[in-house]
């Protein structure tokens, strides 16, 4: 989840000593290891099983659904000794993301789509629909002006039009009578006129910015739930060429769209625009849409690394592309993603210029992509050198047959009965200063100590950079990056140079940059609060998010511990999923828990995030959590936020408890809007439990660590032409000698389906149990 732009430098390893403290763990991570290891003395040093177990702890990760299942060993994300000769493919870590329609998304071929015939003699005769225009200028969007209908005219002055605009660019927009209507009884007629009028305005001059076409505002709107179906109509009716948003009194304010474009083109005839221009090119609707969607497959890259060179290989803006989420770097992944205007044989020719990832799967369609619109992911996952407690003493073929018997077992218990939804470990960031503990800061106002979390470094990672040839025992690891890392923060610290802190650090390091650039320049030494707001917007919202996060996972914890599986007076579940269980009559309460009035926010409250953005929740009575109608899966739990609602039972003192102490932070859950709207958090609801769908695993034995049991898309697309997918695609392995004399060891291949905002991680805690799933330490060494 982190947000880095740029690739890690192929620089050595270099181990160096564990430093971390050795202190007493968590209460109850203690309680929880002496359970299972009661016979077993803590050393001074600790184990690999206890440094997990009290980073858990630390973020609330505590309970188990189904704790007495025996659970075993195995090493996730192991690359191959091939692979560290070659190119890495992390074949063992294979994420495919799931549409909403549910069709898992897969490379399948890496060529531009073929016109169709009707729109290749569309464009022969010349009677299809516009040829692409130039391609407007990326416009820097700054916040509309609300205005009131009766001077919104005022707002919308007629402009002549640029020279060198294609004729058959439309002009005007008529609406279906259907659609009229429908605005209308939003609005009524003479609003409608008025936002048809600001439609067409947009339409005549596609590059102008959008402040300049003005806005239209409308009436007080109270009803939330139709301002949230005006949303998604005017999205459906205007092709989201119009942008709508709520003010504070409930009015909602129209206003152009941002564009999202490439902005090296010229106004009057670059040569991007003679290049979009040029003769048999096939209008936009002829293709099916100005947006371009595509497959993009990645090996061990973040999804910004790679989207950051197509946009400079095209000379765009980042902004231009759009993906429903970001994919764990760490991995193969395939995911749909969108630009706008942009050809498919463009990027097809940049595939020879990618490596780790390509481009494929091309399709046009009338709309970009939204943050959130997908379904899940799925997963399949190899986890090797799997160790279960029946294996002593057994033969090979025996150690196969009990490892499939136990894994059924653990799998069967994960489908039916689920596992605890958990934030995984990586909301938190792989660093000793985690995010939630810049978040808090945040949250406080305390934007210095934000700043300084940020550039917080280890002794050890920078007596590394310092004394590269020193003599360094332990087994943790740390990658050049972190050390020059290290090395240009101790810079900045010591000089207040910005230059040389900028040269020594990775580029990958875009917050630590943003910082250093900002507070040293001239007057801006102590401008906490500016340099935070130099960050990318979507790293800064996961600081405040991973708060958000630590309160969801300690309360989920605590209400499994409490009342398990059972379902209890004061429970939330989610409104819309259970419409047929309540009366026509009921409403959407005013007051909370505490008689509180519930603070209805503005649509466009920025660190609200796509997860239940428009979600609203209710607590159950006593009569309907003992009817039966409701069961652990349909229950949730909030992030904490001026806009949602708390349990009407123990655990709303829960989070009051835990907010005010020190370890909270001191904050009030009832007070979390702020000044600045970055941290003003709105919250949002999430299940108690995950139920993973599609589950299957496979058993294999082998002896060589280079074996690969599972063919990725593009593999599967160099061998036979397209890639397809099967039950758990195991690729066969050609016969090798064994490495060494060693028994065969055992590999289990996973393969399941999350939603969107599970974490796999906690699929595979709640299978293995603790201290089962271990990570291969050069990929996941960490120097902060």
């Amino acid at each position: 989840m982190e947000a880095q732009p740029e690739p890690e430098s192929p620089r050595k390893r270099q181990k160096i000593a564990n430093t971390m403290d050795n202190g007493q763990l968590h209460d109850e991570a203690e309680r929880r290891h002496e359970e299972q290891s009661a016979s077993t003395e803590v050393s001074k040093a600790p184990s690999t099983a206890d440094v997990q177990l009290q980073k858990e702890a630390d973020v609330g990760i505590t309970e188990f659904v189904s704790p007495d299942l025996p659970g075993f060993t195995g090493i996730l994300k192991k690359r191959s000794i091939q692979d560290m000769v070659k190119i890495s493919t992390y074949t063992d870590f294979l994420v495919n993301e799931i549409l909403p329609s549910g069709q898992v998304v897969h490379l399948e071929n890496l060529k531009a789509p073929a016109p169709s015939k009707q729109a290749e003699h569309s464009t022969r005769t010349g009677t299809g629909s516009s040829a692409p225009v130039k391609q407007p200028q990326e416009a820097q969007r700054d916040p509309p002006e609300p205005v009131s209908s009766q001077s919104t005219q005022a707002q919308i002055p007629e402009h002549t039009e640029p020279t060198g605009k294609a004729n058959n660019e439309p002009q005007t927009s008529e609406l279906s009578p259907e659609d009229e209507a429908l605005l209308a009884s939003f609005f009524g007629v003479e609003i409608t006129s008025l936002v048809v009028a600001l439609h067409n305005k947009i339409l005549r001059r596609p590059i102008a910015k959008p402040r300049e076409h003005g806005t239209v505002k409308s009436a007080i709107i109270s009803n939330r739930e139709l301002r949230t179906k005006i949303h998604q109509e005017m999205r459906r009716i205007f092709s989201s060429r119009l942008e709508t948003s709520t003010d504070n009194d409930g009015a909602m304010i129209i206003s152009a769209a941002s564009v999202r474009n490439s902005w090296g083109t010229k106004p009057n005839g670059g040569a991007q625009e003679r290049q979009t221009q040029r003769k048999g090119k096939l209008g936009w609707q002829d293709l099916g849409g100005e947006y371009l969607h595509f497959s993009l497959y990645k090996e061990n890259k973040d999804t910004m690394e790679v989207i950051s060179f197509l946009a400079r290989q095209l000379k765009m803006k980042p902004q231009s592309f759009q993906f429903a989420g970001t994919k764990d770097r760490r991995g193969v992944t395939v995911q749909r993603v969108s630009v706008y205007r942009v050809y498919a044989d463009r990027l097809v020719g940049l595939n020879r210029m990618l490596r780790g990832s390509k481009v494929g799967g091309f399709e046009y369609q009338p709309h970009g992509l939204e943050l959130g619109e997908l379904k899940g992911n799925e997963f399949v996952i190899t986890l090797r050198e799997c160790n279960f407690s029946s294996f002593e003493a057994s033969t090979p073929e025996k150690r196969v047959e009990l490892a499939s018997s136990n894994v059924k077992e653990a799998v069967q218990h994960l489908s039916n009965l689920g596992f605890i939804n958990y934030y995984g470990l990586q909301r938190f960031g792989t660093f000793s200063t985690r995010t939630d503990t810049i978040g808090l800061k945040m949250l406080q106002g305390d934007f210095k100590g934000a700043v300084d979390a940020v550039l917080d470094f280890s002794p050890g990672a920078l007596a590394a950079a310092q004394d590269p040839l020193s003599s360094i025992s332990g087994n943790d690891l740390i990658s050049s990056d972190d050390k020059a890392r290290a090395h240009a923060l101790y810079s900045f610290k010591t000089t207040r140079k910005i230059h040389p802190a900028i040269d020594d650090l990775p580029r990958k390091f875009s917050a630590e940059a943003s910082i250093i650039r900002h507070l040293g320049g001239a007057d801006r030494s102590k401008d906490y609060q500016g340099a935070l707001q130099t960050i990318p917007r979507n790293l800064r919202l996961i600081y405040v998010h991973a708060y958000q996060s630590l309160v969801w996972n300690l309360a989920a914890g605590e209400r499994w511990k409490r009342h398990g599986e059972h379902v209890i007076e004061g429970d939330l579940v989610l409104m819309d999923e259970h419409k047929d269980k309540t009366d026509q009559d009921s409403t959407t309460a005013s007051v909370d828990v505490d008689g509180e009035v519930i603070v209805q926010p503005a649509a466009d409250d920025s660190a609200a995030n796509a997860e239940g953005f428009f979600t609203r929740a209710r607590a159950l009575s006593k009569e309907e959590a003992a009817s039966g109608a409701y069961s652990i899966f349909d229950v949730v739990l909030p992030t904490p936020g001026y806009d949602i609602l708390y349990p009407a039972n123990d655990l709303s003192e829960l989070y009051k408890t835990f907010m005010a102490s020190d370890r909270g932070g001191g904050l009030d859950p009832h007070n979390m809007r702020r000044k600045w709207k970055d941290v003003s958090l709105s919250g949002s609801y999430r299940k108690i439990l995950g139920r993973p769908e599609n589950c299957s695993f496979e058993i294999k034995s082998y002896t060589r660590d280079d074996a690969q049991f599972v063919e990725t898309d593009l593999q599967k697309i160099e061998n036979t032409g397209k890639a397809s997918s099967v039950d758990v695609p195991v690729r066969e392995q050609p016969e090798q000698k064994p490495d060494s004399d060693e028994p065969a060891k055992i590999a289990v291949i996973l393969k399941l389906q999350l939603g969107s905002s599970q974490y796999a991680t906690m699929a595979l805690r709640e299978l293995m149990k603790l201290g089962g799933v271990k990570t291969y330490k050069p990929d996941f060494g960490g120097g902060r």
